[in-house]
């Protein structure tokens, strides 16, 4: 048997329906019609569509003299490339002992390495970055508030949008989470680490988006773009860990990490709620990526929800009639409501007059 693919591993794939044996080792290609639930190639081209969506809206910014677009577009690249590999092979890098096998990636149409990375999730980190910038840029944040303010108010979008899909892509077999894993994968909400639900939807773009808005956002003599936007990208996974401290002190004790972890979620619900509420600035002019994709990528995702909805209702003790673990609706329930309301913040302020 081979290291990438121990017990928990060939475990975890045989749930989600193949064999991580019988891989190919650089990528492989299907046909979307033979996935395993039919929502999973609507989430790929939802996703994969918003990344080049997010590429087309930077390009002509970066032109017009704003490169931070496409600097997070290409940095939250980097800052993917620099923290996967690891989580998926963390025995090829000497850290199975520290972190254990976390979580498995489902099939999709087209994947990468031993198929545990697939291309949607490339395309989710461009995508994800620019759909929390873009609305707190357009909500006029960046401007009146600020780069480290704005940055925390795209924590807070990012958390909101990325956990509506968070707690349904188990159900689903989008992916699952190793159980076995009490080092990374517990204190849980309903089937989600919460270390991931702070440290990845929440801390680590909202860190990338500052150090891109502070290494990118304007001129630096002799220090090119792109070597600013790759110091960016490696940055960003060191915050992640500053931010686990509090809950590290607390290694075993599963029921003081998650009240801490719960709390620092609800200052990220917060702080971020406020500034985006008390920011009062001339509006920027509105994209038509910040019009069109974040609503786009929550009515699918709403879409999503509504079909897994019988299932999630009739699981008993937290795993649905198909054995899949289901994440907190409630929670989902909540970011689903802030998401629309930062929408509905977007929309109204962009019928608002300006000031004369």
């Amino acid at each position: 048997m081979s290291t990438a693919c121990g017990p928990d591993a060939e475990a975890l794939t045989k749930g989600l329906g193949f064999d991580c044996h019988d891989v190919a080792p650089v990528v492989s290609v299907r046909f979307p019609w033979a996935l395993a639930h039919w929502t999973m190639p609507p989430l790929e081209l939802l996703v994969v569509g918003g990344a080049v969506f997010a590429l087309v809206h930077a390009l002509p910014r970066y032109r017009a003299g704003d490169p931070v677009n496409l600097a997070l577009w290409w940095a939250s690249l980097v800052y993917l490339f620099v923290t996967e590999p690891p989580l998926y092979f963390p025995e090829w890098f000497g850290l199975d002992r520290l972190y254990g096998f976390i979580f498995a990636h489902n099939r999709f149409t087209v994947q990468f390495m031993a198929d545990r990375l697939p291309l949607y999730i490339v395309a989710f980190y461009p995508a994800i970055s620019q759909l929390a910038y873009e609305l707190v840029r357009s909500l006029g944040v960046f401007r009146s508030r600020g780069p480290l303010a704005g940055s925390v108010a795209v924590a807070f979008v990012c958390q909101v949008f990325y956990e509506v899909f968070d707690h349904l892509g188990p159900q689903l077999k989008w992916w699952a989470w190793n159980p076995g894993n009490r080092i990374v994968n517990h204190p849980a909400l309903a089937s989600v680490p919460m270390t991931s639900m702070l440290l990845f939807a929440s801390v680590s773009f909202g860190a990338l988006t500052y150090l891109v808005v502070r290494l990118a956002g304007g001129p630096r003599r002799g220090w090119p773009l792109v070597l600013r936007t790759v110091v960016a990208g490696v940055l960003t996974p060191p915050t992640m860990a500053i931010a686990g401290i509090p809950s590290s002190l607390f290694d075993g004790n599963t029921v003081a990490q998650a009240w801490v972890l719960g709390v620092e979620l609800a200052l990220v619900w917060l702080a971020g709620a406020w500034i985006i509420v008390t920011s009062r600035s001339e509006r920027p002019p509105r994209s038509a990526f910040a019009r069109i994709y974040p609503a786009v990528y929550l009515g699918a995702l709403a879409v999503f929800w509504i079909g897994a909805l019988p299932a999630y209702l009739g699981a008993d003790d937290g795993v649905t009639g198909d054995g899949t673990p289901i994440g907190s609706g409630p929670y989902a329930l909540a970011c689903f409501v802030a998401a629309g309301l930062v929408l509905g913040a977007l929309y109204r302020k962009a019928r608002a007059p300006a000031p004369g």
